[in-house]
């Protein structure tokens, strides 16, 4: 390559998205690329992270994607020679690293966890690697982190163990202040707050305290200041904060779109308009009536209103982000809304500040129209300037570049002077920025490192001297606290803008058709002020329109519309919960006479014909059946490098020639069956390509994504000739494991042993097949009897259901029983055994009752008479279906305690272990249920919820 080295293999604070650039056109060249960066960053573990980033896109690449590709390339050339130094050492200790981005994904902020493991001071194994669920806070973020590394500490410990090699001292796990953000000094001392306290507390300390803390210090440090000192700081901070106020007003407008007020009005614009309306006439009417002024004129009260009718679009962005509600309806509703309102009101203000009086007799018409001709000329000068200037950048500077520092130079000196040198900036600075920051185009990097450089000034000095002048102008010794006017203007202040907020979402509500408790909550989110108001303020008291005391009173009513932002964020997902209508993917909630619609996955082609028998018993009479029968491809270096873009539902095909055959025999295996007896069935091929660490989420993606209600998983052991297992793939062990814990429905691990032997379950009038089912009682043993039931309407087979029921009277009943311990409460326990019977009454009464289904009890007083009745079954079926009964899963431990102290499989649960064993039966398969448990990001419901 001819380019020129970089010194890092990925930009600082990247914003790669999957959504955002242009389509790169040569797709099979970014998969060839990715999959041999992916085999270099086994030995490379400085791009490890860099080449995990642009994996994520290799089903969708965009421009932008593939020069992150290329800096990769280009850090590369500057190190080739680079790779990791085995040393010998003299003792053998094993560390762990562990580091967290708590939101850091841009896309779907979940955060990344990373980890280096070091043994023997070694550099081993290392990860980076993004979260399976959004963190509600960085606690849970880093207590993620934590547990993925102490499972490889442990992992490496039983390796060591195994090769009988010692370790010396105890496992060390190493974390980052910034994982949990505590101090160093503290490395463990986590303090848990979950939820939306955590958001309220980070709302509070961001937005208030420290803006409270500039307020104080000014007022007390500067208030009554009389000496030289004191007022060169005084006005030192008048300056920064003009310039700061000129800086924030121009990301403020570089943040807005000015061409959406061309386009055809949206429920947001209705919603922003509704609201700026109501609340200026409502401010018209109250402000005549309040003691804010000496001079209460025309021009005061119409400013004033606009004033209150604006929204704080950039801290309303923020609350709603931090309080995580901002991917709901009612969250991109307020942010677009805000920002409308935003732009709007501040355009009105800009407008009227021509007519102002910059002096004690006023403006003249005359010297109106000439400003007015100025301001038009500048704007129409600027709408034609900018954005061609701003293109001609941009186009010179391209992402992944060095930016040009002429051109930097150029770009920074056109807009200052732009923004202070114009005709309106003689009338007002602070808008002629806005402005310019209107006109200039968003997109591009010129905008992008403008925002972000600005908006990193404000925040780290702008905000806090900002605050300090602000209190160096409020003398709190003013506010006549025992004045009763005091009060009044306090709370018909609030009361005028937050009643015209909340009149007009209630009009927009009613013509959009939302509910009216939304539509509060919505003019509450959209009445919030800020930087802005308080500063319009500010210059009103310099201008005596204003007293002290009724600037005060506008301080005070801006605090006062964020401190409550947090309660109505808590109303409104209160509300979601209440009208959530998510029910959990399972076969027990599932209507009997619906479609169900199952996922199927396949090791190989050794797993079609029980493939086949499965989907036949499981469409059962006439209902339908829905089958995405799933390849399990592993994704290699050498299967990265024949990935080429798929036309079908697969995101990408592999053109590995061993892996196509294998796929079209499995595919032409199970049509031959759909073209024979596939009535009923609707069948769909699928393709879960990725490395075995990673499987388990394209499982549990697809599944989610067909909204399946139920995943069929073979088992990772095979028979062998002699009848018993071998000793299995570990690899689609680990996967099964994963899948139990993350997928979006039931789940089901089938144990294969014969069930693929019978050439096809039969769907005449004569048995085929002969199948048990086991019921002890819990959820995954509901979720058994719901898939039995299916099974029963086929003809073709013929199911027992075998109940297990605790012997009280025994003579041994206590002997195992006592000392066992009963998960969860007393109340829970006879809360599941009551669900327990009412579920089989209801399978009794349709199916056994109706003599399709045969029945029989086992009563047993622990769980060896268990083991000793399940062995009594030997020989009698060849399918049994049971409920996993893992943690939580089954309520009557006491029929299964003690059975996990010796589980060869924990994925089976102690009843499928033991029916699954190679010492019980070599030709009985096993399938092993469970139930789907709802899990949601925010307290109960997902974080995209929708309650407009």
């Amino acid at each position: 390559m001819g380019s020129i080295p970089i010194n890092t293999p990925i930009e600082h604070n990247h914003c790669l998205q999957e959504s955002v650039g242009k389509d790169y056109p040569d797709k099979e060249r970014y998969q060839k690329m990715m999959g041999k960066l992916i085999h270099l960053s086994l030995t490379r573990p400085d791009i490890a992270y860099a080449v995990y980033v642009v994996s994520q896109f290799m089903h969708s690449q965009k421009i932008p994607h593939m020069k992150a590709v290329e800096r990769i390339l280009k850090y590369l050339k500057t190190c080739p020679g680079k790779g990791i130094l085995f040393k010998k050492h003299n003792k053998i200790e094993i560390e762990a690293f562990i580091d967290v981005d708590w939101t850091g994904s841009v896309g779907d902020r979940k955060s990344t966890s990373a980890y280096c493991t070091y043994v023997g001071g070694n550099l081993v194994t290392w990860q980076s690697k993004k979260q399976n669920v959004v963190a509600r806070s960085s606690v849970e973020a880093g207590y993620r982190a934590m547990a993925h590394g102490v499972a490889e500490l442990l992992w490496f410990r039983t390796l060591l163990g195994d090769l009988e090699v010692k370790v010396d001292g105890p496992l060390k796990l190493c974390t980052s202040a910034n994982t949990h953000d505590q101090p160093k000094d503290k490395p463990y001392s986590f303090i848990g707050r979950g939820g939306y306290r955590q958001s309220f507390s980070q709302a509070i300390e961001g937005q208030l305290l420290k803006n409270l803390v500039g307020l104080i210090f000014g007022n007390n440090r500067f208030s009554d200041s009389t000496t030289a000192a004191d007022s060169a700081i005084a006005r030192t901070l008048h300056a920064i904060s003009e310039v700061g106020m000129v800086c924030y007003m121009f990301v403020l407008g570089l943040e807005m779109d000015p061409y959406v007020l061309f386009l055809p009005p949206t429920r947001e614009v209705m919603v922003a308009y509704t609201g700026i309306l109501s609340t200026f006439i409502v401010a018209c009417i109250v402000i005549p009536f309040l003691t804010l002024s000496k001079h209460t004129n025309l021009r005061y009260v119409l400013i004033l209103s606009i004033s209150l009718s604006n929204t704080a679009s950039p801290l309303l962005t923020r609350l709603i982000t931090e309080l995580k509600i901002g991917k709901s309806d009612i969250g991109r509703l307020a942010v677009s809304a805000g920002m409308h309102s935003d732009m709007i009101s501040t355009l009105l203000i800009s407008i009227g500040l021509i007519s102002i009086p910059t002096r004690e007799e006023g403006v003249y018409i005359g010297e109106i129209v000439f400003l007015t001709a100025l301001v038009f000329i500048q704007v129409f000068l600027m709408v034609k300037g900018l954005p061609s200037f701003t293109n001609w950048i941009n186009d010179n500077n391209p992402e992944g570049k060095h930016m040009n520092g002429p051109h930097l130079v150029l770009a920074i000196g056109t807009v200052v002077m732009v923004c202070c040198f114009a005709p309106l900036a003689a009338v007002s600075p602070i808008m002629n920025s806005f402005l310019t920051g209107l006109i200039i185009p968003r997109g591009g990097r010129l905008s992008k490192m403008l925002t972000n450089k600005i908006n990193y000034f404000l925040s780290v000095l702008f905000y806090p001297i900002y605050f300090c002048w602000v209190g160096m102008q409020a003398d709190f010794r003013q506010f006549k606290t025992k004045d009763w006017h005091t009060w009044a203007n306090l709370l018909l202040l609030f009361i005028a803008a937050t009643l015209g907020k909340i009149s007009g979402t209630l009009i927009a509500g009613i013509m959009l058709g939302f509910n009216w408790p939304e539509s509060i909550a919505l003019g509450l989110l959209l009445n919030i002020k800020g930087h802005f108001h308080i500063y319009c303020a500010m210059i009103a008291l310099e201008a005596g329109a204003m007293n002290t005391g009724s600037f005060i009173d506008m301080v005070i009513v801006s605090i006062l519309t964020i401190v409550y932002v947090p309660l109505v964020v808590a109303f409104i997902v209160g509300r979601a919960r209440k009208r959530s209508c998510l029910q959990p993917m399972t076969l027990q909630w599932l209507d009997p006479g619906s479609e169900l619609r199952m996922l199927l996955c396949l090791h190989g082609p050794h797993n079609v014909p029980t493939a086949i028998n499965i989907m036949e018993i499981t469409r059962g009479g006439h209902s339908g059946l829905v089958v995405y029968a799933t390849d399990m491809i592993e994704l290699n270096s050498r299967t990265a490098a024949t990935l080429v873009q798929g036309e079908d539902l697969d995101a990408v095909t592999v053109a590995d020639e061993t892996i196509v055959s294998m796929r079209e025999q499995i595919s032409n295996a199970i049509q031959a069956y759909m073209d024979a007896s596939g009535d009923g069935i609707s069948l769909h091929r699928m393709l879960a390509l990725s490395t075995f660490s990673n499987m388990h989420q394209d499982i549990c993606n697809i599944a989610q994504d067909v909204s399946a209600s139920f995943i069929i998983l073979p088992f990772h052991k095979s028979q062998k000739v002699d009848g018993r297992m071998d000793e299995g793939h570990a690899n689609f062990r680990n996967v099964n494991r994963k899948v139990l814990r993350h997928a979006p429905c039931s789940v089901g691990i089938l144990v294969d042993r014969g069930l693929g032997l019978i050439n096809k379950v039969k769907s005449h009038s004569y048995v085929s097949l002969n199948a048990a089912v086991i019921f002890i009682g819990g959820r995954d043993d509901r979720e058994a009897l719901a898939y039995a039931g299916r099974v029963s309407r086929h003809p073709g087979v013929t199911l027992t259901v075998i109940r297990f029921v605790h012997d009280t009277n025994a003579d041994n009943s206590s002997i195992l029983a006592g000392g066992i311990h009963i998960a969860g409460s007393l109340k829970q326990v006879e809360e599941e055994m009551r669900i327990d019977d009412e579920c089989f009454a209801q399978f009794y009464d349709m199916h056994v009752a109706a003599g399709k289904v045969g029945y029989a009890e086992k009563y047993v007083a622990n769980s060896a008479e268990t083991v000793s009745s399940l062995r009594g079954m030997e020989g009698q079926y060849a399918l049994f279906i049971v409920g996993r009964g893992g943690p939580g899963g089954r309520a009557n431990t006491i029929l299964t305690a003690g059975m996990n102290d010796w589980e060869e499989c924990p994925e089976l649960g102690p009843i499928g272990d033991i029916l699954s064993s190679s010492d019980f039966s070599i030709m009985a398969s096993v399938l092993v249920i469970q139930q789907h448990i709802l899990k949601h990001d925010i307290e109960g419901i997902s974080d995209e919820f929708s309650v407009m």
